[in-house]
């Protein structure tokens, strides 16, 4: 079977549905977070693969937060600190599920991953909540 193509426009438009999807009192948590997405990761991107902030199908890097968690900010955090950063990888996504419900479902279920990790959850935490 062929592999489904988004266009970028249809990608964007699913992070931007699941990010209108979470409910206000969390979506204002998010301070100082910028949520992007990306075709591919970029070298830097990459050397994460094997960290517990990032999102991994297949050895294919689905997406990443790179940031201070919210459970690690101190008392003076937010004083010149850059933002953090959550991209999401339209060509991982597109080669792990082939099909366009699947990529549209994992998507989803990856913004909110990267999500939780902002929060403070790692890798075995939201394993168990099913993301």
């Amino acid at each position: 079977m062929p592999m489904y193509r988004m266009t970028d426009e249809e990608f964007e438009g699913v992070v931007a549905d699941t990010l209108d999807e979470i409910p206000d009192h969390l979506f204002e948590a998010l301070d100082n977070v910028i949520v992007t997405v990306a075709d591919e990761p970029d070298d830097d991107q990459l050397t994460a693969i094997d960290s517990d902030l990032a999102e991994v199908c297949d050895d294919e890097l689905l997406g990443l937060y790179d940031g201070i968690p919210l459970t690690e900010r101190g008392v003076y955090y937010g004083e010149g600190d850059v933002p953090d950063v959550i991209t999401i990888f339209k060509g991982p996504h597109e080669r792990c599920f082939e099909e366009r419900e699947a990529i549209h479902a994992e998507v989803r279920k990856t913004v909110i991953h990267e999500i939780g990790h902002f929060f403070g959850n790692d890798e075995a935490v939201l394993e168990a909540m099913g993301y």
